[in-house]
């Protein structure tokens, strides 16, 4: 697993539930993880006392099964606007709310959650349907953060900040690719690092090796999931300024959009956008 790569201390707690339970501590963090039945994976998280069965039956309605990957059925949960994922142990005796990981340290459930229907939460300024005016002068200061861009627009130019492990992020990318791939619009993603609590550090990792690529390669990276290489000597003061960025202009989530408006104030959304084609309208001349 990637956490024995990050130099972490494994201690092995024996087998529950046919898999193998582990602790992984570095420095004063720890994490635990219930590996795969194939070893080659390995969830972050406590199994909790409910089987299978009685999961199924509490959230009846609102349970979607996201197949069995690396031996372990895995299972989106939505409770109004929160959702959890869960994976059920090979007995079904019990089930794991948490993230699972591969071999190499890649979120398999950010990629398993992301194409979900109606599981992308929006938040727009002000509360509105629409694009609103962001907060004054916030588009010099994005502008000087590091990042990587997609397509060839100057005219329609969106800034977007992102954790590398948001799935929200990675949802309204793939919303807005196919405009940047032709040139409709240009996007500049922000790498930032705010789930770590979450993760056990992950976002951070994957926030400074994308840091440390060219900027032409930056998205790219990003999208692939290509984020394990190691950091550059320059990609901790460049996360470090693109945190100080966010901090200034008061971000409270991720994904976050600034951009120029076709009447020259300046334009912010937090969250997914609900109608593509009238977000991508909004942005510029």
């Amino acid at each position: 697993m990637h956490i024995a790569n990050a130099g972490a201390t494994i201690t092995d707690l024996g087998t529950s539930d046919r898999m193998r339970q582990i602790a992984a501590r570095s420095g004063d963090q720890f994490m635990l993880f219930d590996v795969t039945p194939d070893g080659n994976a390995a969830v972050s998280g406590i199994p909790i006392e409910m089987t299978l069965a009685q999961l199924k039956t509490v959230a009846a309605g609102n349970i979607t099964d996201l197949g069995l990957v690396h031996g372990v059925e895995g299972y989106f949960v939505r409770s109004g606007s929160m959702f959890q994922v869960f994976y059920a142990t090979p007995d079904n005796q019990r089930v794991i709310p948490g993230v699972l990981w591969d071999a190499a340290g890649k979120n398999i459930t950010k990629a398993e959650v992301a194409n979900i229907p109606g599981a992308i939460p929006t938040v727009e300024v002000n509360g509105s349907d629409g694009p609103q005016a962001a907060p004054a002068a916030v588009l010099p200061l994005v502008q000087n953060a590091t990042f990587g861009t997609i397509g060839n627009n100057p005219a329609k130019h969106l800034y977007m900040l992102i954790d590398p492990q948001c799935i929200y992020s990675i949802r309204a990318f793939q919303m807005l690719r196919p405009f940047a791939e032709q040139n409709q619009i240009e996007i500049s993603v922000i790498p930032l690092t705010i789930l770590d609590g979450e993760d056990g550090g992950q976002s951070t990792k994957s926030a400074m090796a994308l840091l440390s690529d060219p900027p032409d390669q930056i998205v790219g990276a990003w999208q692939s999931g290509s984020e394990g290489n190691r950091p550059s000597e320059q990609a901790q003061a460049r996360l470090k300024q693109n945190m100080l960025i966010a901090q200034a202009i008061g971000l409270k989530a991720t994904p976050t959009f600034v951009w120029r408006k076709a009447d020259g104030t300046e334009g912010q959304l937090v969250g997914v956008p609900q109608n593509v084609q009238a977000f991508v309208d909004a942005i510029g001349s």
